[in-house]
């Protein structure tokens, strides 16, 4: 296999190569699930020598040799804070289901949440309970970034991510498909377990500090709260949606 340029020394935040739409991967686990997702088209695998042998099996499958590194390009490639754990890729985009496209079950719902740790945090516990689809806004949220993957741990490979432009024609879209809308909020009456539903569930959660927007409440089916035993009521979103999907899933 012809061994592609290494990539240029860049300065600042992390931004897709080339500036084509492609994304860019780094860490172990980011970096193995993409590697083992046939629906992903892989442009380009970068490996310092000590991170290789972690990802070698995965290569070996897709039959791609890396570009050996030295973790200084990788640093400049994916920014001086990010976590490359010595291997990173580029990647086309994976094509992203519509809403009509989505399978049953659970969906989450993502009322403008900016920050991507966070919202990866929340795409990784949607893939450990197995969500159907999250659905988040055009304007307001994080980009696809190297940041929100790493932190997603590889569960953008298993989730699919849409985007939509108009939240609550979207919520009303998922009450015509039979969805029951559950929207978090520390200070609703009812706790989350008091609400059973024999419909699929869309769980909606809101921006840290401003909680679900009052249009994005009134289009909810129920408004709930986690029924926390200790003093302190609100938790950061990506902890308070694993803790919500876990009680929709025993319930």
């Amino acid at each position: 296999m012809k061994r592609a340029r290494k990539p240029h020394a860049r300065s600042g935040p992390p931004r897709p190569p080339g500036g084509d739409g492609s994304e860019l991967l780094y860490g172990h686990h980011s970096v193995i699930e993409a590697l083992d997702n046939p629906r992903r088209t892989i442009r380009r695998v970068m490996a310092t020598r000590n991170a290789l042998a972690r990802i070698e099996a995965s290569l070996a499958r897709r039959g791609l040799t890396p570009e050996p590194v030295h973790p200084g390009e990788l640093d400049r490639l994916t920014g001086p804070d990010a976590v490359h754990q010595g291997v990173a890729l580029i990647a086309e985009p994976l094509v992203q289901p519509t809403l009509d496209e989505i399978g049953p079950g659970t969906v989450v719902v993502l009322d403008q949440v900016t920050d991507p740790h966070n919202v990866g945090a929340i795409a990784r516990s949607c893939a450990a309970f197995g969500v159907s689809a999250l659905i988040t806004t055009t304007r307001h949220s994080p980009a696809l970034t190297g940041v929100l993957a790493k932190v997603a741990s590889g569960a953008l490979e298993h989730v699919p991510f849409i985007t939509v432009t108009n939240l609550a024609r979207t919520l009303d879209e998922l009450k015509g498909k039979g969805f029951t809308l559950i929207g978090l909020d520390s200070e609703a009456d009812e706790a989350i377990e008091a609400h059973a539903s024999d419909h699929p569930v869309a769980l909606v959660l809101g921006a840290e500090g401003k909680g679900l927007r009052h249009l994005t409440r009134q289009h909810c089916t129920w408004l709930v709260r986690l029924d926390l035993p200790g003093p302190i009521k609100s938790l950061n979103v990506s902890n308070a949606a694993a803790l919500a999907l876990y009680a929709l899933k025993s319930r």
